[in-house]
């Protein structure tokens, strides 16, 4: 998977989405989304700068996430008004569990793809959304698959969002097989 289509990144080098609905009300909905999209931004860090997770949870804790007076959108790495219970929980449940999570992943791809061929962005969006699936009272399996599809779209205008939705669809049923 080619990552041509995702929004440029920002001079720090980290991948900027813009979900769909940016300007939708500021509600716990809104607030959820940002949580899962700074889960993807700090996996895709951990990843790139080989940090640990720890590390940069704390990084974006410090300075990442929260309301920026003037700030509207997801700008400059910033993520306005996550759920920063969710964000942590996503995280450790990627970290925590990314060998179990990469190896249930790797199933649901094409024979011959790793989890080394796919884009590192794809990967972060597999990993955090596998780790909110394997919570067993966590969402429903299809509101997780919604929310990081619009999160893939934010990244990428090709064929990845439709990738993504595949592989975690079948995700979902492997976790939540009872939501299907």
């Amino acid at each position: 998977m080619s990552g041509a289509g995702k929004d440029p990144a920002s001079a720090s080098g980290r991948p900027e989405a813009k979900p769909e609905g940016v300007n939708r009300p500021r509600n716990d909905s809104r607030k959820r989304t940002g949580a899962r999209v700074a889960a993807v931004q700090a996996l895709f860090n951990a990843e790139a700068s080989g940090e640990s997770v720890e590390t940069v949870l704390d990084q974006f804790l410090r300075h990442r996430l929260g309301v920026v007076p003037g700030q509207e959108g997801f700008e400059d790495g910033r993520v306005e008004e996550a759920d920063a219970a969710l964000f942590v929980r996503i995280l450790r449940a990627a970290a925590t569990e990314s060998a179990a999570l990469d190896e249930v992943i790797a199933k649901h791809l094409a024979p011959g793809w790793g989890m080394n061929r796919l884009d590192p962005v794809i990967r972060a969006i597999l990993r955090a959304a596998g780790g909110e699936l394997r919570e067993k009272d966590g969402p429903p399996g299809r509101v997780v698959i919604k929310e990081y599809m619009d999160i893939a779209h934010g990244f990428f205008g090709g064929e990845e969002p439709r990738f993504c939705n595949g592989v975690l669809d079948a995700i979902a049923r492997t976790f939540k097989p009872r939501d299907f």
